[in-house]
């Protein structure tokens, strides 16, 4: 029996956490609109490299949906960054000849209304939606049929990462933990072409594919390439990015 893959449990992995996070930087916002909040896996640029993965997908019409109006979740929003920046950089390289929706979630209350303050200030031009969710919880008003299968590209970077941060067992998941129950809930949003492209810095190209293969239908599609090292040995890289699909 292979090992099981566990992080070590941490503050990080906690509502409460996350809340007193942003409530500082939805507060430093308020002091200062220039300061919209961390970028994270700044230092190894995973943001441009998920954004010019996109980009480079749509231009060469490489996803295999085609289609015009293309829906994005991102999954984990905190202060809507990725969104804001994807946005921006898709309209310089479509210049408004194609349309793209953009919903953002969070567990956290104080992130989303810290990313709407941000839209509302610096993006009022684009209909950017944030909401409340809790990805793990079976009754989150968001699994609905105005959600369930209606997304074209999904989006994750670093809300695994955080969700594996806490190793408490969910009741109505029989028990099992966060890190278990994510792929098969989020799939939940994605029809049979859609794409969920996920960045980690916790876990390994190897055992990020593995979670994904042991507790969904999800498989790996297609992988963001990053500059590599090597230790005692050992060949990798300090973040990964793996675009899957739902397996037909």
């Amino acid at each position: 029996m292979s090992e099981e893959i566990r992080l070590n449990s941490s503050k990080l992995g906690t509502k409460e956490y996350w809340n007193q996070f942003y409530q500082l930087e939805k507060n430093n916002f308020e002091s200062n609109d220039e300061d919209t909040g961390e970028c994270w896996f700044d230092d190894s640029d995973a943001e441009a490299k998920m954004i010019s993965f996109i980009i480079e997908k749509l231009t060469d019409q490489e996803f295999p949906f085609q289609k015009s109006d293309i829906s994005f979740l991102d999954l984990g929003t905190g202060n809507g960054h990725l969104l804001f920046q994807l946005n921006e950089d898709l309209q310089e390289e479509y210049d408004g000849e194609e349309s793209f929706n953009f919903t953002g979630i969070d567990y956290s209350p104080d992130s989303v209304e810290f990313a709407e303050k941000i839209a509302h200030k610096k993006y009022e031009d684009t209909d950017f939606k944030f909401q409340q969710v809790d990805l793990l919880k079976k009754d989150d008003a968001f699994f609905s049929d105005a959600h369930i299968g209606k997304y074209d590209i999904l989006l994750d970077k670093g809300t695994l990462d955080a969700i594996a941060l806490n190793q408490d067992p969910i009741e109505e998941h029989d028990g099992k933990i966060g890190m278990e129950v994510y792929a098969s809930q989020v799939s939940k949003f994605m029809h049979k072409d859609s794409i969920l492209l996920i960045t980690s810095c916790n876990f390994t190209e190897t055992e990020l594919v593995r979670i994904f293969n042991e507790n969904s239908d999800l498989i790996v599609w297609d992988k963001i390439n990053y500059p590599s090292f090597q230790f005692g040995g050992v060949k990798g890289s300090t973040v990964c990015s793996i675009a899957f699909i739902l397996k037909q």
